[in-house]
């Protein structure tokens, strides 16, 4: 037999509330219903919340490891109020199963389907999220850069405004549900049948059908067209960082709001400067003279500024010289990062026996 307290994840010592909590967790979670539903776990987590929430099983459960009921089966005391019938239960439990002791069930199956029992409730979908992607430069993300985006995707229908019908022309009540905008469905499940109300799908909960549809949009309220917006992208921003633009992505159906629309840069390589958080790295070839005669090293920089650097002396030569604030702004922050220059060092191809000579008296002048 399982460990009960293993089952929902919560120890000896967890209160009423908490034994509820876990179960209404799980239950949503692994209910067969959802996409990532497990029947197994989803029995495992029905069985051990029916013994714990029952002070009388818990207190049995915890001295013996396990309830015991007359004949040791499964019985049933009348059924669950909060929309739900049930016909019948399976026997094979070997614990005592008491139906009437299942009021928790309509508010964990409220969380599932939206509400039971003559609730009416519109079920019209929300439109999908989208996700685009926007190259930029290197140097538009260090001064920022406003972009206009185009894109395909479902828009409100002009004709009806977005909602598939035309109030003015009124209503009828739908046949299907009687106007109550809810229906009846019979399911066998493993704990037997039993009825679960939904919201009607002819008039999505409404309870009323629109004497007239729109026949632009076939009584959606959306068809297929072009968005246009403008995305306003900060300095600073990095390859792979994400923007979200609420209500830009696809319309939703009869009216509903449409998704959010998700932008992901891509800062395109820079043939000079290389990225490396907030900080730029730049190579600089200079010849072995530059750099024994002081001569001052010129730069580009990310923003168009020119530098002239001086190597200090005892500078070693492997390491990186650093131009404080000359890389890229930090998001969220006045300050920006450093430039990193790499020297690499270029030496003569060939010396005269003048240029030796004089290097010569260096080597003597700096011993």
């Amino acid at each position: 037999m399982a460990d009960y307290y293993k089952v929902l994840g919560i120890d000896r010592g967890a209160s009423d509330d908490d034994i509820k909590k876990a179960y209404r967790k799980l239950a949503h979670q692994y209910h067969p219903d959802k996409h990532s539903g497990d029947d197994k776990k989803f029995k495992e987590i029905n069985e051990a919340y029916q013994i714990l929430s029952n002070k009388e099983k818990k207190a049995q459960y915890d001295k013996f490891g396990r309830v015991f009921s007359a004949g040791d089966g499964f019985s049933a005391g009348g059924g669950p109020s909060s929309g739900w019938d049930f016909q019948g239960f399976a026997d094979g439990f070997g614990f005592g199963f008491d139906a009437n002791n299942m009021g928790d069930v309509g508010d964990i199956f409220d969380a599932f389907f939206g509400g039971l029992g003559g609730r009416k409730r519109k079920t019209y979908q929300r439109g999908s999220d989208l996700e685009l992607g926007q190259e930029i430069t290197l140097e538009e993300s260090f001064t920022g850069v406003q972009k206009i985006l185009k894109y395909k995707t479902f828009v409100a229908c002009q004709s009806c405004s977005g909602l598939g019908h035309f109030p003015d022309d009124g209503f009828k009540s739908c046949a299907i549900c009687d106007g109550r905008g809810e229906i009846k469905e019979t399911r066998n499940t493993f704990f037997g049948g039993f009825a679960q109300v939904k919201p009607c799908k002819q008039c999505h909960g409404a309870g009323k059908i629109p004497n007239k549809s729109c026949k632009d949009c076939s009584g959606s309220g959306r068809i297929s067209g072009q968005k246009e917006i403008s995305v306003s992208i900060v300095p600073g921003v990095a390859d792979g960082q994400m923007i979200k633009i609420s209500k830009a992505g696809e319309k939703g159906v009869h009216g509903a709001e449409a998704g959010d629309l998700y932008v992901r840069l891509r800062v395109r390589p820079h043939p000079i400067f290389k990225r490396i958080g907030d900080d730029l790295l730049v190579k600089k070839e200079i010849s072995l003279i530059d750099v024994l005669s002081d001569k001052k090293i010129l730069l580009d920089s990310i923003s168009g500024k020119k530098l002239g650097i001086g190597i200090p002396h005892g500078f070693n030569l492997k390491d990186k010289i650093v131009v404080e604030g000359e890389g890229m702004p930090k998001l969220g922050s006045y300050g920006k990062g450093n430039l990193l220059v790499d020297i690499d060092i270029r030496t003569p191809k060939k010396l005269s026996s003048k240029a030796k000579k004089l290097l010569e008296d260096l080597d003597k002048e700096v011993e």
